[in-house]
């Protein structure tokens, strides 16, 4: 093509070895893949802790479980999955009531379960909470 300069031979090498790496880092990112994600929800109930570690209103995360717990101004605890709903990557940063994704950036307030910033686009699963012989003990809804 004349008044088009043709690339150099270091352009068209850069460009074959970039190629596999941005696949890669693309298909990581998609919603479908679960290569390595977590389970959205304890396939059992799961002991958390002390009903003392819930005290106020503010959330607490047990990151070994991934599961967030809350409890409301009338006492009663509510419970979310800690697992990223966009790629199933554990949500393992509290700052306040907001829970941050490490993967992709996406943001949810823990004492709801709602999206509050992108990529994600669903809210966290709910789980079953209670007080149990003294612990707190969360699972899948039945």
């Amino acid at each position: 093509m004349p008044g088009r300069p043709s690339p150099s031979r270091r352009t068209v090498l850069r460009g074959a070895a970039l190629t596999p790496v941005a696949g890669t880092a693309l298909t990581a990112c998609g919603p479908g893949d679960d290569e390595g994600a977590l389970p959205a929800t304890p396939t059992a109930s799961v002991e958390l802790g002390a009903p003392e570690e819930v005290a106020g209103p503010g959330p607490a995360l047990y990151r070994n479980q991934h599961v967030v717990v809350s409890r409301a101004g009338d006492g009663s605890l509510t419970a979310y999955s800690a697992v990223c709903t966009h790629a199933g990557c554990a949500l393992d940063k509290l700052e306040g009531k907001k829970l941050v994704c490490a993967c992709h950036g996406s943001e949810f307030d823990a004492t709801t379960g709602e999206v509050l910033r992108s990529p994600a686009t669903e809210p966290l699963v709910a789980l079953d909470v209670r007080e149990q012989n003294g612990r707190i003990v969360a699972g899948p809804k039945s």
